[in-house]
């Protein structure tokens, strides 16, 4: 924990109630804040306190054994959520208290984890490099050939080995299981070519802003912020691959209650559809999408136009023995 976040904790625990909420950084937490956590703080009378970690399940494994867990709420990964669940991290959820995940399609709740939002990793590309003729597939990606240039792969599995796939022809549908020496062999290919494995989303807009690479892929809200801000870049969502975000409650918290109400209040559907006006993500409470301009919508990872491009990624298999197994093996890939 750090110096910040204990003083800032010693300052809270002054008040009637918090929530610490573990999260990510950035340009989505930017757009969250005022649009879901502020409203909730106010509606909810507790303070929410945001702990921004890129990497939080290795934290989260750590709390849970100390008995003391500093977290009341994460929201990471679906894959994460599943490996929670099987390795005793997270209490379950009592849904009379989360009554807006009512409207969460089934296939994105469990017991013990509500999904969030939806995102995707898409295909960008450098129009100063490309015009309007870049890459438009991950088969085109690993054309060196016709689209030379800078490239960057994130540096991890997930969804790495699925882009590989697609890249060498495995239709979407033929996916899982996860051919994985296949996967390897054809990131091995690439490799040489890769000028820099990022690790987080904020590196990736800089990466788009600054022109520093003529292709890559990253998360799609991101990708979003990085036009914004002026980036000569376009993207594509074909075969983009569509992953969710969950919400959990540690095991151990002594906040359930109010870690709760959290979670309800950030699947209020006004207070999501006002959170995908300044960030493309994809709300997983369709309620959202009452209170969205048509225009908008089509530019969210959930609208059912970019449903039909893109590739769901499944949290189910890489939470199973074999993802373990095909995650574990990147570092001897990275290191090779």
């Amino acid at each position: 924990m750090s110096i910040a976040l204990a003083a800032t904790l010693s300052t809270a625990a002054l008040a009637q109630e918090a929530v610490t909420y573990a999260t990510d950084g950035g340009a989505i937490l930017d757009a969250m804040s005022p649009a879901l956590i502020k409203p909730a703080e106010k509606s909810l009378g507790i303070r929410v306190i945001t702990d921004t970690n890129a990497d939080r399940y290795p934290p989260l494994k750590a709390q849970v054994a100390s008995g003391k867990p500093i977290w009341d709420v994460v929201d990471f990964s679906a894959g994460y959520c599943a490996r929670g669940v099987s390795e005793g991290l997270l209490e379950p959820l009592d849904y009379s208290k989360i009554p807006n995940a009512a409207s969460v399609p089934a296939a994105f709740k469990d017991t013990h984890s509500v999904g969030l939002s939806a995102y995707a990793t898409v295909l960008a590309y450098n129009t100063e490099t490309f015009g309007d003729n870049g890459p438009k597939s991950w088969a085109d990606f690993w054309d060196v050939k016709k689209f030379p240039g800078r490239r960057a792969l994130r540096n991890y599995a997930r969804p790495m080995l699925e882009i590989a796939l697609l890249a060498d022809g495995v239709a979407p549908a033929n996916l899982y299981p996860l051919d994985v020496d296949r996967a390897y062999a054809k990131l091995k290919e690439i490799k040489p070519h890769i000028a820099v494995w990022w690790t987080s989303g904020a590196e990736t807009t800089q990466l788009l802003v600054d022109g520093e690479v003529d292709m890559l892929p990253l998360w799609d809200g991101r990708v979003s912020a990085a036009l914004r801000e002026g980036a000569p870049a376009k993207f594509t969502r074909n075969q983009a691959i569509m992953e969710n975000t969950c919400l959990a409650v540690p095991k151990g918290t002594q906040h359930k209650d109010s870690a709760l109400k959290l979670i309800n209040s950030l699947l209020d559907p006004k207070g999501q559809a006002a959170w995908v006006k300044e960030y493309t993500t994809g709300p997983l409470n369709t309620e959202f999408a009452k209170y969205v301009d048509p225009n908008r919508l089509k530019d969210l990872t959930t609208s059912p136009e970019n449903l039909a491009m893109q590739v769901p990624l499944s949290a189910t298999w890489w939470a199973s023995p074999a993802g373990a197994d095909a995650e574990k093996r990147w570092l001897g890939f990275m290191q090779n």
